[in-house]
């Protein structure tokens, strides 16, 4: 399958654009990084890819059937998403939080198959100890964990996950990655992310889009795109990449101002 943007424009005016003629595909069974920086429309480009923003003209599709046409729940098999800031109201538990995401499967009431996906999910993101606890009783880490975790029990083909790392703490982020990365591999689906750490973009991205004032300003490998010169381009920091046996890695050592 293949998420695939095509001329995608957005904004918040009528007047300017915040994504200006935004065009990638993303294939099931490859992690693909949205990376750039600060304000350069990561987050809206997400938003709109998943529908919480109407796109301003171009079409979001999943092979050739656009996401906008679609019921909620087949969108909701389709793209599972995690914003970058968790917020919940109103009490309910890390499990039942979870379960949620089985609700696009629902027929009439949860099946001993969505309780065990949904337990399978906890498991995976190393929840099962707080499975009872009141979600709003957690740490701003813990809390986005429960969110993968619901996305995993919701089992989407297109996982779409905004800044996930952003609350985790080193060893979580690498775990996070990892686990993502596998399970892309084993369910042939797709993980598109956006990151503002260049190395987890480098180690674990199969493809790599650079954004920049709203625009794609190069895609491809991580390899081939985040080089020196695409650093002080599109950052204004000068930089080295080293590469050692676990792959390539990037020292960010001096803002060019």
């Amino acid at each position: 399958m293949i998420l695939s943007v095509r001329n995608l424009c957005q904004g918040y005016s009528k007047r300017k654009d915040t994504l200006k003629d935004i065009s990638f595909e993303a294939e099931t069974g490859k992690v693909v990084s949205l990376i750039g920086p600060n304000g350069c429309g990561k987050t809206t480009l997400i938003k709109t890819i998943c529908g919480i923003y109407d796109q301003r003209s171009g079409t979001v599709s999943v092979d050739n059937t656009p996401l906008c046409s679609m019921g909620r729940k087949e969108t909701a098999r389709t793209v599972g998403y995690v914003p970058q800031n968790v917020t919940y109201s109103g009490y309910s538990t890390v499990f039942d939080t979870v379960l949620l995401g089985r609700f696009p499967y629902v027929e009439w009431t949860y099946t001993k198959k969505d309780i065990r996906i949904a337990s399978e999910a906890l498991k995976c993101m190393g929840l099962e100890d707080l499975s009872g606890r009141d979600i709003n009783h957690l740490s701003g880490g813990q809390r986005q964990k429960v969110f993968i975790a619901r996305s995993l029990a919701q089992d989407p083909r297109f996982y779409i996950f905004d800044e996930p790392t952003n609350s985790l703490d080193l060893k979580n982020q690498l775990n996070m990655m990892k686990i993502m990365k596998d399970i892309v591999k084993e369910k042939k689906a797709c993980l598109v992310v956006a990151l503002h750490d260049l190395n987890l973009a480098m180690r674990y991205s199969d493809e790599v889009i650079i954004l920049k004032d709203g625009f794609v300003f190069d895609n491809g490998p991580p390899e081939d795109v985040i080089t020196v010169d695409m650093v002080e381009k599109v950052y204004g920091v000068r930089s080295k990449i080293f590469e050692e046996n676990e792959g390539f890695f990037i020292h960010l050592y001096e803002s060019i101002d």
